[in-house]
């Protein structure tokens, strides 16, 4: 699978104090024809992230509108979403839209943690949350930390949602072992947590980020991912597969997208977002200090199972 570099969409400019910099985790929904809204997590000088957009046309590769102000803020001081938002992708329940998003606590002297809250995506486009409460928070499956959950609807109608969970902060290599968990949902509201879903290695492979997965039964399913293997580089973008969207291969050579030789990705990729649009499939990702040089568009030119 080769990916081919469209380049850079959109590089954030301070807009608002609550978008003063930063456009990660992007997040497409097409508004019409090759429009597409493209929230993202934009950050304050505190660097607690809040979501904002703006709208491309993903064929001329152009932005049309940048929208001047949040469209939701994180939490207050003790809330489980008070230090951001970092939103994953949109998937529907009975005709309501809903956007899953890492809520992230930094306690004073502690380390930094999340848990899952869910939005409401209404049709006017604006976000609210859903409940004050976290969605999916901490249990014996999820000891520590979740992060960066993603949900799709299978054909026999049911919901699979792969989404972060720290095993420990420190491996042995100070790098934190944080990989993918699965969970599935026959009603997309209560959800059942199976444990890890992707292989993971340490020095290889063992800090993983924002799983974005797209497939169906025919196809099989594709996962891509951003990791760190733990010996000191920076986020790369990953892959998997799976035939049956249970049992997934480890394939990090098969994503084929890696950092440019200069600019505003030549340090590190991470954050992928996969859609389909007419019959192409693209991959919008951040780059270099975790999206606050903005983000690109990529482009699929060999679309096949593995």
């Amino acid at each position: 699978m080769v990916w081919k570099k469209l380049g850079r969409i959109y590089r954030p400019q301070p807009i608002h104090p609550k978008l003063f910099s930063h456009a990660a985790n992007p997040l497409a929904v097409l508004l019409k024809g090759d429009v597409y809204r493209i929230f993202f997590s934009g950050r304050d000088i505190q660097n607690r992230s809040s979501v904002g957009f703006v709208d491309v046309d993903i064929v001329k590769r152009e932005v049309l509108h940048v929208h001047d102000k949040p469209v939701f803020e994180h939490g207050l001081e003790n809330s489980f979403y008070s230090h951001g938002v970092s939103i994953g992708n949109c998937y529907t329940v009975d005709g309501q839209c809903y956007i899953l998003f890492m809520g992230w606590q930094c306690p004073p002297g502690g380390h930094w943690r999340g848990d899952i809250g869910r939005l409401v995506l209404d049709p006017d486009f604006s976000l609210r949350i859903d409940s004050e409460e976290a969605f999916m928070s901490s249990d014996a499956i999820d000891p520590i930390s979740l992060s960066y959950p993603w949900v799709i609807k299978r054909e026999d109608s049911t919901y699979h949602m792969w989404y972060g969970s720290t095993i420990t902060w420190d491996a042995g290599n100070n790098e934190m072992l944080h990989v993918i968990n699965h969970a599935t949902s026959t009603d997309g509201h209560s959800w059942l947590r199976s444990g890890i879903a992707i292989p993971y290695s340490i020095g290889t492979a063992q800090a993983f980020s924002r799983p974005s997965v797209i497939g169906n039964k025919d196809e099989g399913y594709h996962m891509w991912f951003s990791y760190r293997s733990g010996l000191g580089e920076k986020y790369r973008i990953g892959y998997a597969f799976s035939e049956n969207g249970d049992l997934w291969e480890l394939g990090l050579d098969k994503a084929i997208i890696d950092v440019s030789p200069t600019g505003w990705d030549s340090e590190m990729i991470e954050y992928p977002f996969v859609f389909d649009h007419e019959d192409q499939r693209f991959m919008l990702y951040n780059g270099n200090d975790y999206g606050k040089t903005g983000f690109g568009l990529a482009i699929l030119e060999t679309k096949g199972s593995s």
